[in-house]
């Protein structure tokens, strides 16, 4: 009897577990930066588990970084001070930071739904162009 329990129980644990995941499935985008933009493979993600594949193949052998901001303002419309997006002032999510010339990193963020800037914030990176957006709908 102890036997059968133990069954239907791992049964319906394996069910929930399944059937809670499906509408997050995991998606990668891949970023690439480059001296004065920020290209994605794709500018639409479902909401869940999104994984940013970032390569540095600026031709200007410069440190690069990749901050994921929450934002409804337009991805060329964010405050600057100095030469750098005024992070504090949004909702950052993460970013991936000090990616060598040649060199790739990833990271993973859960997202909701919502517009998203992603931004490279070196002083003087956002304002020579490396920026754009990330739509993540339901």
């Amino acid at each position: 009897m102890h036997a059968n329990c133990r069954f239907t129980l791992l049964a319906s644990a394996i069910a929930l577990v399944t059937t809670s995941n499906a509408g997050w499935a995991e998606q990668t985008v891949n970023a690439t930066l480059l001296s004065n933009s920020i290209q994605l493979g794709t500018h639409n993600v479902k909401a869940g588990r999104v994984t940013l594949e970032v390569r540095n193949a600026a031709d200007n052998n410069m440190e690069h970084e990749l901050v994921v901001l929450k934002t409804d303002l337009s991805d060329d419309a964010l405050p600057v001070s100095k030469g750098a997006v005024l992070e504090r002032r949004l909702h950052k999510i993460g970013e991936v930071e000090d990616i060598a010339p040649g060199k790739s990193k990833r990271v993973s963020f859960k997202l909701v739904p919502g517009h998203y800037a992603l931004i490279c914030n070196k002083p003087g990176h956002y304002a020579a162009g490396m920026h754009t957006t990330l739509v993540v709908t339901p």
